[in-house]
């Protein structure tokens, strides 16, 4: 029931984990552990790459819900 609600939670967020999950053909939770467990050991420098991706992502959404195609009229 929690992992339900974080994973949706995170979906809703940001996606940043679950987009590189599809992409790299990875299990998300894996990848959630890799970003904590670098932020931990690093200070938090992992939020450099997360941060940004998140904007982009969400950046790349809003465009592609605004555009309007030739036969939605």
């Amino acid at each position: 029931m929690v992992k339900i609600i974080l994973r949706h939670f995170e979906y809703q967020a940001f996606g940043v984990c679950a987009w590189l999950g599809e992409k790299l053909r990875m299990k998300t939770s894996k990848i959630r552990l890799f970003f904590i467990y670098t932020s931990f050991v690093t200070l938090g420098s992992p939020l450099v790459v997360y941060l940004p991706l998140a904007f982009v992502l969400k950046i790349k959404e809003y465009i592609q819900s605004s555009r309007s195609r030739v036969w939605d009229l």
